[in-house]
């Protein structure tokens, strides 16, 4: 009786907004500047200085979550953008990583 009691629920979330492949792919080493980079994405999500250079970052993240009867799993997955800028506002270097395209429901809360 408890057991077909409790049932399923599947719920999905996401922070932040997706990061267009075509838009970070318009950056470019050496020549695209800060301003540059803010009116192809918009202002960062956090901007960080290291070794007196801005770092801006973008995010995303992703969960998803399912409950069939009494097991769980939650799956959270981000992809993350990072653009750092020497001294004089232009792009340094580019690191992106997309997780959240693959990210899936689970229903078996064992195992991979």
């Amino acid at each position: 009786m408890m057991i077909g009691a409790s049932g399923c629920a599947f719920t999905r979330g996401d922070l932040g907004t997706p990061l267009p492949h075509s838009d970070v792919s318009e950056i470019k080493k050496g020549q695209t500047t800060e301003a540059q980079v803010v009116a192809l994405l918009g202002a960062p999500d956090s901007i960080q200085q290291i070794d007196h250079q801005e770092v801006f970052h973008y995010y995303r993240y992703a969960l998803k979550h399912a409950t069939v009867l009494v097991f769980t799993r939650v799956n959270i997955a981000s992809d993350d953008l990072y653009v750092f800028f020497d001294r004089e506002g232009v792009v340094k270097q580019v690191l992106y990583g997309n997780r959240t395209h693959n990210l899936k429901f689970q229903y078996w809360p064992f195992g991979g």
